[in-house]
């Protein structure tokens, strides 16, 4: 019921969305411009029928592929297919490696990113978010026999291997670390294990996934971050429509237990909140 309440809400507001464009339009018959600030995000989606959203699909355990060549799986897929229920239209996945997944974003590959986008004041001049649906702490993972880092102020001078567009990077690079660009958190975290650099700084939902999964012998937690990142739905800049009808649902998934339930399957606590 509450998601027919939802899709009928959605509805109304992507009409008022296009009645107001066509007001303007007549308005300003004699502008150029008249149309040039239309929000049709939503009423594109609700139109098509799909909601189209950017992810990696090597991201374990947001998003990624079962035994390596299963369906694409993960807690950002799980929330993402839930969205576009509450939405009332079907979900279709990019797989897209995350140092492209911006520039998709822009281009219009895609109506939306979900693969951890962390909310930061850089983002959010060049995009409209959601309301968040996962909150975590950024961790540094070491060798267990490493002694030498003990915070993030003690990464100055050593080798981490980041992602390069990701708030780890900048967290990395801001703490005085060498970093040696990776395509994601596999590749960061083997070369941790064979020793080829000294650090990487991650999510730490995806560490205590990751030693959920293989046992992480041989790696430790050296510190931690004292703020909780907030992560949620990107969309282009002028998505704000399409943005608050997917916080919308994300409300109505916190409410109805969904999101607790996605989230236990994953991590055996409720990160959404």
């Amino acid at each position: 019921m509450k998601r027919h309440l939802v899709s009928a809400t959605i509805l109304t507001l992507a009409a008022a969305v296009a009645l107001t464009g066509c007001s303007s339009s007549a308005g300003d018959s004699g502008s150029d411009g008249g149309t040039a600030g239309t929000d049709d995000s939503l009423s594109s989606v609700l139109e098509s029928g799909t909601l189209t959203v950017g992810t990696e699909g090597t991201y374990r355990p947001f998003s990624f592929h079962a035994d390596g060549s299963g369906d694409l799986t993960g807690y950002d897929v799980e929330v993402a297919t839930a969205v576009a229920d509450e939405l009332g239209v079907k979900v279709a996945f990019e797989e897209t490696q995350w140092d492209a997944i911006f520039a998709g974003l822009e281009a219009g590959r895609f109506d939306t990113i979900a693969n951890q986008v962390s909310i930061t004041p850089e983002r959010e001049a060049s995009y409209a978010f959601s309301t968040p649906y996962t909150y975590s702490t950024g961790v540094i993972v070491v060798p267990e026999a490493n002694t030498d880092i003990t915070s993030f102020k003690s990464l100055a001078g050593k080798t981490t291997a980041q992602s390069l567009t990701s708030n780890w990077n900048t967290l990395a690079t801001e703490s005085g670390a060498t970093v040696q660009g990776v395509e994601g958190w596999a590749q960061s975290v083997a070369l941790v294990e064979q020793g080829r650099v000294d650090a990487t700084i991650n999510d730490k939902l995806t560490y205590l996934d990751y030693k959920k999964q293989t046992g992480a012998a041989g790696l430790k937690v050296a510190a931690e971050t004292e703020d909780r990142s907030e992560s949620a739905f990107a969309f282009a800049q002028d998505g704000t429509a399409l943005a608050a009808a997917v916080s919308d649902a994300l409300a109505t998934l916190s409410e109805n237990g969904t999101l607790a339930a996605i989230s236990d399957t994953y991590f055996g606590a409720d990160v959404s909140k």
